[in-house]
């Protein structure tokens, strides 16, 4: 989730449109004006908020430097492994606007303080597990609280900086902070597994979690909406369950390598679920989500832009992670610190992507950015080797160098199409568009890895019809069978499985770039400037 620190009509806000509610609102405040909350009160707040949105953002991709370690103890298939990875993202993404009106409803001090506490009991539940359905029902129940902390914490800074000047730098700091932490969290998922074992990337939040909730309890002020939205049950059920099942689908046919009636039908169910959902939206006075925005075309172009762009930045740091482990050899912590030159690029490009827009405007700053960074995935697949680290660092710090950009301009791009008075809920879907484009990217390429690992896997012969299904089941899988063999035959399976493990990464690649072209496309001739315009060229 990278935004970047904008004026008030672009702020994140969940209450009444910013025409019905000012800053200073008396509606919003939880201490009248005479016992104003001191300099450093208001800076403790946003250390304990900031440090909340950093350990979400690790717990976004700890999982990437340690699924080698993982999948050699629990074994699980490479749909189970895309679950393990990819639900906690989508689960947030489907929470994260409901959780936003209980919120409101009910207290945004205690949403957030009931999210910490169940994210450091599901970050335990998650280092103890002992079989893939457990670890996936504790990632499922991290993105939940995941999503009631990351939901109301733009609300409280709100409520705590008063001022302007300060609270644009809050937001900053703020926005800043998941970024940094999804950046980080491989590098350390690499360091703790390596000296604890993997189960210790989830442990390191329980303390953590613990820490900020006790002082949470002390410093971060109550408040709520006097007037909150309706909270839509049915709404939330028809949501989550439809994307579940076109999940499930695209899962499924990468898991068997093809199309069965099974998955047909689940995958036309979720999505006829996801259209019902739409549906009621729009028949509702107060919608979880307010699909009318879409129909203005740079709004729904820029959040295009920002899932596909931040979907492919999520992919690459885990399957670039595992392909340098399985493929090139790297320990965890090798090849976290790897991934450094892509993350500073990143940096580069959020920090001076307003430089950027201001000498060519958005539209065509987006499209540039998207175009760089498809060039850089086209030449990972054509030149990428594991074995010559110096030769990916060229791609990796032009992929990191446009995807920041991308980031950035596309939330601006986002909140600017959106008329002043509709900034709640435009920020609402560019919240849930990063976290869903994190999601989805893992779920759509991860699916490309699968079927590209089996379909590029060479012949392995002198294997039993259970060994060979064991390989093509995932690479962590093929090295438990060659664990079991003599040591010509253990070569040969492991060589298969790395040839077809660089074949799928290549695979990943490509779609990557060709997925980022079509939206660089789509920026360049959808992203035009309305008539009264002059920000945009």
């Amino acid at each position: 989730m990278n935004h970047s620190a904008t004026p008030c009509r672009e702020l994140p806000c969940r209450e009444l449109p910013c025409r019905e509610l000012p800053h200073r609102d008396a509606s919003l405040r939880v201490l009248p004006p005479s016992t104003e909350r001191t300099a450093k009160q208001r800076w403790l707040v946003l250390a304990v908020v900031s440090s909340s949105l950093l350990l979400c953002g690790i717990d976004l991709t700890v999982l990437h430097a340690v699924v080698p370690d993982m999948s050699r103890e629990l074994h699980p298939s490479g749909t189970q492994l895309l679950w393990i990875v990819d639900v906690y993202s989508l689960s947030l993404a489907s929470l994260l606007v409901t959780c936003g009106t209980l919120g409101d409803r009910i207290g945004r001090k205690k949403m957030v303080l009931g999210g910490f506490a169940l994210f450091g009991a599901a970050s335990a539940a998650a280092g103890f597990s002992s079989s893939t359905p457990q670890l996936i029902a504790s990632r499922v129940v991290l993105g939940i609280g995941a999503a009631m902390i990351m939901a109301s914490t733009v609300a409280i800074i709100r409520v705590v900086f008063t001022d302007d000047r300060e609270r644009a730098v809050a937001i900053g700091v703020w926005t800043a902070a998941h970024s940094v932490g999804a950046t980080l969290g491989p590098l350390v998922g690499g360091l703790v597994a390596e000296r604890w074992g993997w189960g210790a990337a989830f442990l390191i939040n329980v303390p953590i979690a613990l820490a900020i909730l006790v002082v949470g309890t002390r410093v971060i002020p109550e408040s709520r909406n006097p007037r909150p939205r309706q909270w839509d049950l049915a709404g939330v059920a028809l949501s989550v369950t439809g994307l579940a099942g076109v999940v499930f689908a695209l899962k499924q046919g990468a898991e068997h390598a093809g199309v069965s009636t099974a998955i047909v039908l689940t995958a036309v169910g979720g999505a006829a679920l996801l259209h019902l959902f739409v549906r009621r939206q729009r028949r509702l006075a107060e919608p979880l989500l307010d699909f009318s925005l879409f129909a203005d075309r740079r709004f729904s172009t820029a959040t295009v832009c920002v899932i596909g762009c931040f979907g492919s930045y999520v992919a690459l740091l885990f399957f670039l992670t595992q392909w340098l482990q399985q493929v090139g050899g790297f320990s965890p912590v090798r090849a976290g610190l790897a991934l450094m030159p892509l993350a500073a690029a990143n940096a580069v490009g959020a920090t001076t992507a307003p430089w950027v827009s201001a000498r060519w405007g958005n539209r065509w700053a987006l499209t540039g950015a998207l175009g760089i960074f498809a060039t850089a995935m086209a030449l990972l697949a054509l030149v990428g080797d594991t074995g010559a680290l110096a030769v990916l660092v060229a791609p990796l710090v032009t992929a990191g160098y446009g995807a920041g950009i991308v980031m950035t301009l596309g939330a601006d791009s986002i909140m600017a199409a959106a008329d002043p008075d509709r900034s709640g809920e435009a920020a609402a879907i560019q919240e849930t568009s990063f976290e869903l484009g994190a999601g989805l990217g893992v779920a759509v390429l991860g699916a490309v890895l699968i079927a590209g690992y089996r379909l590029a896997l060479p012949a392995t012969p002198g294997l039993g019809a259970a060994d060979r299904n064991a390989v093509e089941e995932s690479f962590s899988s093929a090295e438990t069978v060659a664990g079991r063999l003599d040591t010509p035959a253990a070569a040969q399976v492991c060589d298969a499985a790395r040839t077809a493990y660089d074949r799928g990464f290549t695979a990943v690649a490509v779609c990557a770039a060709v997925v980022l072209v079509g939206t660089a496309i789509l920026a360049a001739t959808l992203l035009r400037p309305r008539s009264t315009d002059s920000q945009d060229r």
